[in-house]
């Protein structure tokens, strides 16, 4: 699935999280903890994921769009998501 993203957010997300969205083309899309973001009532169905790029572990929210996946945030995985990708792997 290729990989897109809104260039105005992915110049936010690389000065707050100091990684660009363009980074998750090297998600492990396999091998990941994916769930629903329902935390708010999102227009279309909005999923985080945990996996790895490399050997760490990071955090990306996304929405699939035929076949682009639109990433909205990527970010090194907190310690409890760290804990929660070892849990279900």
């Amino acid at each position: 699935m290729a990989i897109t993203f809104d260039p105005k957010k992915d110049k936010l997300n690389r000065r707050k999280h100091g990684i660009s969205l363009s980074a998750a083309s090297g998600f492990d899309w396999d091998n990941a903890v994916v769930w629903t973001d329902d935390r708010y009532a999102y227009m279309e169905l909005r999923e985080c994921a945990i996996g790895l790029i490399g050997y760490r572990l990071y955090h990306v929210t996304f929405v699939d769009r035929g076949d682009m996946r639109r990433i909205i945030s990527l970010r090194k995985a907190s310690p409890e998501e760290e804990c929660r990708y070892v849990g279900q792997k």
